[in-house]
């Protein structure tokens, strides 16, 4: 069993964040957000991995996640020179994959842990060529969706229908075998231009073969904007954080719940009330770190409140007064605010800004 993750596109919803890097690199609680979807293939016992990656953002992907060693796993990097939809790279990947039955994830797909060993086994307990994950979702028409008939055998698919048969929306997580690759290999680009894994899909269907589903009971986020983003940080340092306090704290700092201190940080005269991650090497001082926030290695902070935000790598925010909320603040981004101002704040500021309101 190998694993094809896809890592590629362009992250057009989360700019200015994705003008910079890859969008599966963005982290939640302090971690991208592709290696959970690494972490849970090796903890169900897939190691034998390919990443599909773009020419504009692959070599940070590849500098950052490696050769798959610290995961326990064997990572080979597959170039997809456009994104041309994701049976495309199924295409790209087909060297790779050869004869083997893979599973196919979408790298900014979350979802809730120890899942995918279960839906594994029942890919592999029975013959069939395809098993795909749905969840039922409140606005089908913006989806993928599934007509499933009693048993679980898939009907049809439809991609983003008007008039949807059913509010089961495909999560972006397949189980194929070999026979996917025949399937692709007879279906056309659509309307926009690519080969759409809906459409290899239901050409299997239309030839009587095997194709069934599961719906999904745990949680699932796909993390292309700033609120799914947020959620999925307040959902993983809500079910999974445990505390560590590492650092350092003086005796005016209050820490309260369950809070995430890494090695050689400092909070001088601070409040954090957790769940709270902070990594490593970081310095603050005079602040309020409010629930259900991130904040990543080396950044500094001093006299900011902050609460269920997402702070990334080397920024810096000083003189914030006035509470900052439901924010994502990039890589090396510098805030600071001069007067105080009466109402809370919100961001999604890009790497490398710097912000002064006056």
């Amino acid at each position: 069993m190998k694993a094809l993750i896809l890592s590629g596109g362009r992250g057009t919803r989360l700019r200015p964040l994705t003008y910079t890097g890859a969008k599966q690199l963005v982290p939640v609680a302090n971690k991208p957000i592709l290696w959970y979807g690494i972490e849970e293939m090796v903890a169900a016992g897939i190691t034998d991995i390919g990443i599909i990656i773009s020419p504009e953002t692959g070599a940070e992907v590849q500098a950052k996640t490696g050769d798959g060693e610290k995961f326990g796993a064997k990572i080979t990097y597959i170039v997809q020179d456009e994104p041309a939809g994701l049976a495309h790279a199924v295409k790209v990947a087909q060297p790779f994959l050869e004869n083997s039955p893979f599973l196919m994830y979408l790298g900014d797909n979350l979802i809730q842990q120890g899942d995918l060993s279960y839906f594994l086994h029942k890919f592999t307990d029975e013959p069939q060529s395809a098993l795909i994950l749905l969840r039922q979702v409140p606005n089908p028409s913006a989806f993928g969706v599934a007509q499933v008939d009693d048993t679980g055998r898939v009907l049809q698919l439809i991609e983003k229908p008007k008039n949807p048969p059913s509010n089961l929306a495909l999560v972006g997580v397949y189980f194929f075998s070999p026979v996917i690759h025949h399937a692709i290999a007879n279906i056309k680009p659509s309307a926009r231009g690519e080969l759409e894994i809906t459409d290899a899909i239901q050409y299997l269907i239309d030839e009587q073969k095997p194709v069934t589903a599961c719906q999904l009971e745990g949680w699932w986020l796909d993390t292309g904007k700033k609120d799914d983003l947020l959620e999925a940080n307040r959902l993983i340092l809500d079910t999974y954080l445990k505390s560590s306090i590492i650092g350092d704290i003086d005796a005016q700092t209050q820490v309260s719940g369950r809070v995430q201190l890494g090695k050689q940080s400092q909070l001088v005269n601070c409040n954090v009330r957790g769940p709270v991650v902070i990594g490593n090497n970081c310095y603050l001082e005079n602040c309020f770190v409010g629930p259900y926030t991130s904040i990543a290695n080396n950044t500094t902070l001093i006299d900011t409140d902050l609460e269920h935000s997402v702070v990334l790598e080397g920024a810096k925010i000083a003189g914030i007064y006035q509470r900052i909320i439901d924010s994502v603040i990039g890589q090396r981004a510098q805030l600071t605010v001069a007067p105080r101002r009466p109402k809370a704040l919100r961001f999604m500021i890009g790497d490398d800004s710097q912000i002064e309101l006056t």
